[in-house]
Order: C-alpha cells, then structure tokens, then sequence
C-alpha cells in the first residue's frame, strides 16, 4: 500500500498565519499537523507517501524534506491550482501506480490512528473504504448513508436535511478502482473534481463501498480554536522530560517537557506544557496546556492555554490565554489600561498590550 497526503490547501480561515506558512505547518504540541500525519500513516506501515504541494511547496519541504527523518520516503506532487480531491488523485496516478493506497489529509488529526480500520480494508479489499465520525450538525460535511452492512448507498454533500449524522472525516482508503471513477466524473459546480462524485461513482456502478467509523478524537485543524483544542488534547497525553536546564528557583508542576537548550529561570510551570529547544523562560507563569516552541524568549509574563511560535518574544505581558503568537512575533507592553487576554499574532509581527 502507498498514501497520498493532501498538502496543498490555503487555510483561509488560519489567517493570520497561512499567509506566511502552510496550514499544514501550524505545529500542534510542538509538531507541525503534516508531520503528525505523516507518522500516523507510517504506523500504518506505509512508507511510500506521496504529498500534493500547491505554492507553498518550498516550505513543506524545507520542514519535512525526503521524509527520512520521519522513517518514510517523500514523493512531492505539484497541484498548480486547488481543483478538488479527485483531481489530487488524477494526478498522483505515475505515483500510485496499481497500488493500493490510502489518502489522508494534512490537515486533519486523528491522534488515536486508523490502523484498525486500515486491517478491515486489507483483509475485505473493497473498492474504496471511507472513514467516518459522528458529528452533532452534519450540514457541514459530506455524509454517508449505510446500510446495515456497512455499505455505503449514498454520499452527499452538505444535506439541509441529513439522513445520518456520519461525516467524512478526510481519510479514504482505495483500490486502483478509484481511477476509473475519477476519469469517469466531471467537474462540479464549483469546478472541482469531488472524491465524494467519484465513490458516489463507484456505488452507482456496483463497485462495493464501505464505510468504518472511527470513534476516536478527531479534529480539523482549519481554524485557530481547532488548532488550540487539538494542541491541548495532545498535550494532555504528554509524558515529563527534562533535557533543558531548571534553575533551583524555579518551579515544575505535573506533565512538563523541557527540551533539549531550553532553560526556566526562576518561573512557575503547570503542565501539561512542551518548552521547545534553545527557549529562556524568565520569572515567567506557563499554566496548562501550553506549547512553548523553538527559540522563544519569555520574560515576566504569564501564559496559558496557549502557542508560542519559534522564535517569538513575550516580555511583561500578563494573563495571556487562548493565544496564539506567530514565529518571530514581539508582544510587549504598553501604556494603555485595556487588558487584553487572548491574542493572536501573525509572524514577524510587533503588538503592544497592556502589562
């Protein structure tokens, strides 16, 4: 079996900070969403990846590279516009091959793996396997409708009046099947060439389709209050570590990593917190679930619930929560009486706050 991992997207709704960095590269507990993935479908024991690129193709691989780091072997497929899912799979095709794969997409995080439900689709090889996850509103996803075998007899996209409550949820697995409905479709109304028409394609034709449902936690990282939620359930699962330096005045309370060049002077940490490597800490309170990354200078503030870019500086800023400062960000104080708490700053950008 080889992936496809979907890269590509401009996560309009992350501005700020997809203006200077892929969404794929927000890191979630001090690791970027695209590596979290990548792992996940290494566990898979795949290790032949395929990643769709669009225009911040220099980025991700200036992050990930050839993928050895990571135990995998990184093929880069450019996409020059986002034309749909399906299109990613059209062009993948010299990639794939007649390969069995599974397409994952950057952008989503599935930290408990899929890895069982990778074993059901092995073992009964249908056509395609969708992954799918109860949701409170479907409106807003593609659904599945099954039947009691688990076949799936109709896909839809965004119902006003949902039959199911199991969305898609950005995780398919295929047999070489899936090319001869991506060739068969054409474009939506929107222009784009849906994965969700070509197994809806596979259906009509008689092709088995079945659906596994994934109880797991389950998050799409497009927007910063997702990217906060998901970094305070990774952080949740944290185990202690202590590479970096921590000065006697300084004090440690529950799951804390300090990484490797870090060093916390005389400062309050209450995990679950990642300090990343080569950050100072100074007469700073770090609360929980907090990730510190590369290179970050903290001094005399208090933060938590939070994400810290690499490189930022945070001097004299007081009762920071929900926030997220960019990679080379300046927060520091100010002359007015506001006070704000939650902030969110895009990179190499300056903000003064109140103290």
């Amino acid at each position: 079996m080889k992936a496809l991992v979907l890269s590509g997207g401009s996560g309009t709704r992350l501005r700020p900070f997809s203006h200077s960095m892929p969404k794929q590269l927000i890191p979630i507990a001090n690791k970027p969403v695209l590596e979290h993935v990548l792992r996940n479908v290494r566990d898979l024991g795949v290790t032949e990846i395929g990643v769709i690129v669009g225009d911040r193709a220099e980025q991700i691989q200036a992050v990930i590279g050839d993928g050895s780091a990571l135990g995998v072997e990184i093929t880069y497929i450019p996409q020059e516009a986002p034309l749909g899912l399906a299109h990613c799979v059209e062009l993948a095709r010299p990639f794939l091959g007649d390969d069995d794969f599974v397409m994952y997409l950057g952008d989503n995080m599935l930290p408990e793996g899929v890895e069982r439900i990778a074993d059901e689709f092995t073992a009964a090889r249908p056509a395609a396997q969708v992954v799918v996850h109860k949701v409170p509103d479907p409106r807003a996803f593609g659904v599945a409708e099954l039947a009691a075998d688990g076949r799936v007899e109709r896909l839809v996209e965004k119902p006003q009046e949902p039959r199911s409550d199991l969305a898609l949820i950005g995780v398919y697995f295929f047999t070489p099947a899936i090319h001869k409905a991506v060739a068969a479709i054409e474009p939506s109304a929107r222009g784009e060439l849906e994965i969700t028409d070509a197994i809806q394609w596979l259906v009509a034709n008689g092709d088995e389709v079945k659906a596994s449902e994934y109880k797991g936690y389950w998050k799409d990282t497009g927007r910063i209050e997702d990217v906060l939620e998901c970094n305070r359930k990774l952080l949740d699962d944290l185990k202690p570590a202590t590479e970096g330096e921590v000065d006697a005045a300084s004090t440690l309370i529950g799951t804390v990593v300090v990484e490797a060049g870090a060093k916390v002077i005389g400062s309050r940490i209450e995990g679950p917190v990642v300090i990343g490597a080569g950050s100072v800490v100074k007469d700073s309170h770090i609360g929980p679930h907090t990730s510190i990354g590369r290179d970050v200078r903290l001094t005399g503030t208090s933060i938590e619930y939070s994400i810290a870019l690499d490189d930022a500086t945070i001097s004299h800023v007081r009762d920071l929560h929900s926030s997220v400062i960019g990679r080379s960000a300046s927060v520091g104080p100010s002359d007015r009486s506001t006070r704000h708490h939650r902030l969110v700053v895009g990179d190499h950008t300056r903000v003064e706050v109140a103290a």
